[in-house]
């Protein structure tokens, strides 16, 4: 009797929780809007920018919105040129991971591009570095538009002959390479392999690796065989034709920008006390299953296997550094990092770039300049 009881008051539990879930899911879907209906009458102080007031690439438009105005913390920049990254592709779809983390009915944040470079236009009162008419470039959200607010720490000023298309191009595929292979404190002499090696943050990975002093070899597609080469990588890799992982060279550090193979695979081309840093997913052209397997591999790699073995993998999250910034401006100042840019776009020719983003296999990077 005492067990028909428990199960009794378990069940009872479990469809409890089940309309405590439905009740928060009806809810949370509801109540994830934005704030385009909101904006519907005429801004009084217009600008042009990139927004999707609804999921899907077709839904990316531009649009009169209101122009920002800086709290006492922040810089509002006159945009020059944005670039498109892998991330402004993956939060436009229209998916259930996608809807999970950024509104489960309609986008909550509609602004997209996450890199600026322009001209100071105001700063607030509690800020000294900045002042207008200086040149930046950096972090934001938003960048996509006429104008756009950040703070000050996430910018750097930009190098007098770097122009903004490059100075745009830098902060977060740069970001992403040099935080990455700082993971795997390479030194010079070493051998280093980057798997996906033509996407914004694979080109910016080839470089700063040589500029580290190290041997680089590339994995790249056909196609790309001369990009790679012509931005310096030693030995160059087509995985339509060879696979990596099956070869007889072994890596000091493999940077990972794909996550397409095995952690066995993997660990078997790493000399002993190698690293191997898990830096991406395979960039915009990868569907949600294919994220969601290779985020869980990564998380069980490095969780669970990498600790019992003479190998190291690691994952790392992207800060914000205004030092990085720095650096990567004065290692394009003195050109030993040269953005690789497949094609610039104008502001009203941003929805054609994210069709290009969104089909994947983008070479380098695509900028969308702002007059």
């Amino acid at each position: 009797m005492k067990l028909k009881a428990i199960l009794k008051w378990i069940v009872r539990l479990l469809l409890l929780a089940l309309v405590i879930a439905f009740v928060w899911g009806f809810i949370a879907y509801w109540t994830s809007t934005n704030d385009c209906n909101r904006n519907a009458s005429a801004p009084t102080n217009l600008m042009k920018a990139i927004r999707y007031c609804e999921y899907g690439v077709a839904n990316v438009k531009l649009q009169d919105v209101e122009k920002p105005v800086p709290n006492d913390d922040q810089v509002l920049i006159k945009v020059r040129a944005s670039s498109l990254n892998a991330f402004d592709a993956g939060v436009i779809r229209d998916s259930w991971l996608v809807r999970l983390f950024f509104g489960l009915r309609k986008p909550r944040d509609t602004r997209l591009g996450q890199d600026v470079a322009g001209q100071v236009e105001a700063v607030g009162k509690n800020l000294t570095q900045f002042k207008p008419g200086d040149e930046v470039f950096g972090l934001c959200r938003g960048g996509l538009a006429e104008y756009t607010c950040t703070r000050e720490r996430a910018l750097a000023a930009k190098p007098p002959n770097v122009t903004f298309e490059q100075a745009a191009s830098l902060p977060l595929a740069g970001s992403v390479a040099l935080q990455g292979l700082r993971e795997g404190k390479i030194q010079p002499g070493q051998k280093v392999l980057i798997n996906g090696a033509t996407g914004g943050v694979g080109t910016f990975a080839v470089q700063i690796a040589k500029s580290l002093g190290a041997e680089v070899t590339a994995v790249c597609s056909t196609r790309n065989v001369d990009v790679v080469r012509s931005i310096g990588a030693d030995h160059v890799i087509d995985y339509t034709k060879e696979d990596f992982t099956k070869s007889d060279q072994r890596y000091d550090v493999i940077f990972d920008n794909v996550c397409n193979h095995s952690f066995a695979e993997r660990r078997r081309v790493l000399n002993p006390k190698g690293i191997c840093v898990l830096a991406g997913i395979g960039g915009s052209g990868v569907t949600s299953g294919q994220a969601i397997g290779r985020i869980a591999s990564n998380i069980f790699t490095v969780r669970a296997l990498s600790s019992f073995m003479n190998h190291k993998f690691t994952v790392y999250g992207i800060k914000t550094s205004k030092p990085d910034l720095i650096m990567l401006g004065d290692l394009t100042q003195t050109g030993k990092l040269k953005p690789v840019i497949e094609r610039t776009y104008k502001l009203d020719e941003a929805p054609e770039a994210f069709r290009q983003l969104d089909a994947g296999h983008a070479r380098g990077k695509l900028v969308v300049t702002v007059p």
